[in-house]
């Protein structure tokens, strides 16, 4: 009678099974060696596209639609022009109320427009975000990070555009600071809030001056900023460095939050576009500034009559537009000094010109740095050589034309990383999957081992133990 086997039984084979493995593990092993010997070592970006297609988890808090796309609806509607500009492009014309409005096109907002996409694709049909580097989620203990939709920038923007008497008081007649008190309190009283204490909150906060009244009550938050020079203080002429409003360097942080780069107000030039450059160096903005943009007048002293050089006041609204596209294509390089803040949307126009960015500004910091090596396509120049008299013109003759050609096709590789736009109405649709709105999120995606940190220590802090606020300096 022949024997009966059964996956249970390893008698009647006692060396088949150890056997089979060994020859696994060793197949297995001479698989891995010659993985690692033919393959190609993948970059940065290629590992997170190719081994995380939707590695970051994203819960969109609950805000009435009056603190984003109804507040579009409601800038529409003005019939006010933004005192700041002598032409508003936007209430020339209307729209009607719509579910996904479009964004201004008032330059002075529009450089601020990350809020938009950024909600845009998260609003967009799941079915439609296959490029998408974050997940939406709709518990919110399911998500990595809880995103708050207040369009900030809009909201303080459209109250500077009434004029700056009532911007900074509290109160009556202030629309802006009513928004930011209804959002910071909405937000913290939430259950998300208090199992995290904020840390895994998601503001954007381009426009230096957005929430300026509650920054103190979100400091624990994921803080999507331009740069940190508006963080650091207060204007010098209203406080005089001794205001007790003062912003605290604690409240920002490389560590917690993410650089991000403005929205560029000048269309793209494709290398093959790009023909010969008669002017040296070219600038276009306002010459007098603010704290740290002294450096800017004292620049434009030096420059403004040297041949080769183009210095224009002004800012890319309808006419200064068509002169900056013709200045910045025209140009070997772009200045780009600080301003009343370090850095400016004038980096990512020159970006999108292929006009090699020269930066003058000691304390800048910079969008996706790790993922974007600057000095591939930027010259870098401490002030202090910038305003020594003849030094700054030398040095950029000094570039030869194919280091300025190779930075040239370095700018070209990179200016879709800086590309927010995804051309569908409302902004609801596919994404670039290398565009800005996707590099964001992988940035955020770094930090969130140390938010986790962050939110295990406050967890186990006794209760009624104060720790005091430290600043994590980098």
């Amino acid at each position: 009678m022949p024997l009966k086997t059964s996956k249970y039984n390893t008698t009647s084979f006692p060396f088949t099974i150890p056997c089979v493995c060994l020859s696994l593990t060793l197949l297995s092993i001479i698989s891995f060696s010659l993985f690692f010997i033919t393959s190609k070592r993948p970059s940065y970006n290629q590992f997170l596209r190719t081994t995380n297609p939707n590695s970051i988890k994203v819960y969109v808090a609950d805000l009435p639609r009056s603190y984003n796309y109804d507040l579009i609806n409601q800038y529409w509607a003005s019939t006010s022009p933004d005192s700041r500009l002598p032409s508003d492009p936007d209430h020339q014309i209307r729209h009607s109320p719509l579910k996904y409005p479009p964004y201004p096109q008032n330059p002075l907002i529009k450089q601020y427009s990350a809020e938009y996409w950024i909600l845009g694709d998260l609003e967009t049909p799941e079915i439609m975000r296959g490029n998408s580097f974050a997940k939406r989620v709709f518990n919110a203990e399911e998500a990595d990070v809880v995103f708050v939709p207040f369009f900030a920038t809009l909201s303080a923007e459209m109250e500077l555009a009434k004029g700056k008497n009532t911007f900074r008081k509290k109160g009556q007649g202030n629309e802006d600071y009513q928004r930011q008190k209804d959002v910071i309190e909405f937000v913290i009283n939430s259950q998300a809030w208090k199992r995290s204490g904020g840390r895994d909150h998601v503001f954007v906060l381009t426009d230096p001056v957005a929430m300026w009244h509650v920054r103190s009550q979100m400091f624990p938050a994921i803080l999507l900023v331009v740069d940190f020079g508006g963080w650091y203080r207060l204007d010098s002429k209203s406080s005089n460095g001794s205001s007790s409003e003062i912003i605290s360097h604690n409240q920002v942080s490389l560590l917690k939050d993410v650089i991000v780069p403005y929205t560029h107000l000048l269309p793209r030039l494709y290398l093959s576009q790009n023909q010969k450059r008669h002017n040296l160096l070219y600038f276009k903005g306002a010459k007098h500034r603010h704290r740290g943009g002294v450096v800017r007048e004292k620049l434009w002293d030096l420059l403004v009559n040297e041949p080769g050089v183009v210095m224009e006041e002004g800012f890319p609204n309808a006419t200064g537009r068509e002169q900056s596209i013709r200045g910045m294509r025209s140009s070997e390089f772009c200045l780009h000094p600080a301003g009343d803040t370090p850095t400016s949307c004038r980096l990512f126009d020159a970006i999108q010109s292929l006009c090699i960015p020269v930066i003058v500004s000691d304390n800048i910091e910079l969008p996706f740095e790790g993922m974007v090596d600057y000095s591939e396509f930027s010259v870098f120049v401490a002030v202090r050589d910038a305003l020594t008299p003849n030094w700054l013109l030398g040095h950029l003759r000094s570039f030869s034309k194919e280091k300025r050609d190779k930075f040239r096709r370095k700018m070209a590789e990179i200016q879709p990383i800086f590309e927010y736009e995804n051309n569908h109405p409302g902004a609801i649709g596919p994404i670039p999957a290398d565009g800005a709105v996707n590099h964001i999120w992988k940035k955020v995606h770094q930090k969130l081992p140390i938010i986790k940190e962050f939110i295990v220590r406050e967890k186990r802090k006794p209760p009624g133990v104060s720790i005091p606020l430290r600043c994590h300096c980098t």
